[in-house]
């Protein structure tokens, strides 16, 4: 899937605010730090640097996509860290293992 598809899905999945436009637009923001929700600017921005994704319309794979977000989970777990920011990270995590497995689910209904 491409990197704006995961962001529109997770989208649907996440309640806090992760779109600042459309997929498109979140994606630009996220990776020029001005989204307007700064946890889930660092979210998309990792996942889309951790994927090498130069563009909206690049593909991004489930690993890539959780692998990046080591950091950003390590950080969320210190114990000063809000835990907002720890709940957040996880959910994020869960959508994302959550929109590759109905991929692929998708992908074997209609083989």
């Amino acid at each position: 899937m491409t990197i704006a598809e995961l962001i529109a899905d997770l989208a649907t999945r996440l309640d806090s605010e992760i779109l600042d436009g459309d997929p498109a637009a979140s994606f630009a923001k996220a990776r020029d730090g001005t989204h307007a929700n700064p946890l889930a600017g660092a979210a998309l921005k990792a996942m889309i640097d951790g994927a090498g994704c130069e563009s909206a319309s690049a593909e991004v794979h489930r690993a890539q996509a959780v692998t990046a977000l080591g950091p950003l989970r390590l950080e969320a777990m210190r114990n000063d860290a809000p835990v907002d920011a720890l709940r957040f990270i996880e959910q994020f995590v869960q959508a994302i293992d959550a929109a590759f497995n109905e991929e692929a689910l998708r992908s074997r209904n209609t083989s």
